[in-house]
């Protein structure tokens, strides 16, 4: 009779976090560059948010599956699917596909995507600081957003703008910091520890 065989399997496939962070910040603070009325809505912001902001955020989060990370895989894949619906939303029009939304239908848009992620942000108060910080401003993001678009206020967008460079910098620097202080064995940036 022979013995029973122990087989444990090790996962030891990289952290896909960073890039989704990655894609969500640098193309929120090049949107929100945009909002604050540093320059126009153009190919640029169209193009990170089809393929940085949209597909790399969507890969980050299909990794964040075989991560068994609930979280990571329904938030990366989401905002991967926000900014290619933005993108949509913005071209669309321009090729004659579907008219161009009012703006209420943006500010119900937004509050749509503002609602999901308050109940994700509920989710970051078991994560560390920065992460919670993340959540927590983008919550505030798309209620500013959503409030300009709903009364059509000029400043409120403007705001949003420099509130969006927050959020999307702070994401940024989650993404460095779970990189280096991964490469150098040490908390070379510190991201807040963990609240439980």
């Amino acid at each position: 009779m022979s013995a029973a065989t122990t087989l444990t399997l090790q996962d030891q496939s990289a952290n896909p976090a960073p890039l989704g962070l990655m894609g969500f910040g640098m193309t929120t603070v090049l949107l929100n560059l945009h909002n604050a009325g540093l320059f126009e809505l153009n190919a640029m912001i169209l193009a990170m948010g089809i393929f940085y902001g949209g597909l790399a955020q969507v890969i980050a989060g299909v990794l964040e599956s075989k991560k068994n990370n609930t979280f990571g895989m329904t938030a990366f894949t989401s905002y991967g699917m926000f900014w290619l619906t933005l993108v949509a939303l913005i071209v669309f029009p321009q090729w004659g596909i579907a008219p161009k939304a009012s703006e209420s239908a943006m500010g119900w848009y937004l509050l749509m995507w503002g609602i999901f992620t308050a109940f994700l942000f509920v989710g970051t108060l078991r994560m560390n600081f920065i992460t919670q910080f993340i959540f927590g401003s983008l919550t505030l993001l798309f209620a500013l957003l959503a409030i300009g678009d709903f009364t059509g206020s000029a400043a409120i967008k403007t705001i949003a703008g420099y509130e969006g460079i927050i959020c999307g910098a702070a994401a940024i620097y989650s993404a460095m910091g779970q990189i280096l202080n991964e490469i150098y064995g040490r908390e070379v940036l510190p991201l807040g520890g963990s609240s439980h």
